[in-house]
């Protein structure tokens, strides 16, 4: 397989399908690809805003209510109402 670029577009030919690369494109190595795709991946990581990235690194909100109402710190009412749900609808056995 051979690697060819054009401005940030990478494309991947199998032998005997280089005729569809037009001039413009630059073969480049596998390696190279992996690299830049890799520092773009990166780059754009290190855009995001601390929320952003603590975002896919917290516990569901649902495994956090449900830790808290397992804690007993709901208020007696919303304790009532969670457990009301969870009677409903119990776990199935595993």
């Amino acid at each position: 397989m051979r690697y060819f670029k054009n401005n940030s577009d990478y494309m991947a030919v199998d032998a005997g399908q280089e005729n569809i690369i037009e001039p413009s494109w630059v073969e480049v190595t596998k390696e190279q690809v992996d690299a830049e795709i890799a520092e773009a991946q990166q780059a754009k990581f290190d855009a995001l805003s601390y929320s952003e990235k603590r975002m896919d690194e917290y516990p569901s909100i649902g495994d956090q209510l449900d830790a808290l109402f397992h804690a007993g710190v709901f208020p007696a009412d919303m304790a009532a109402a969670i457990q009301a749900v969870k009677d409903k609808y119990p776990k199935a056995e595993s």
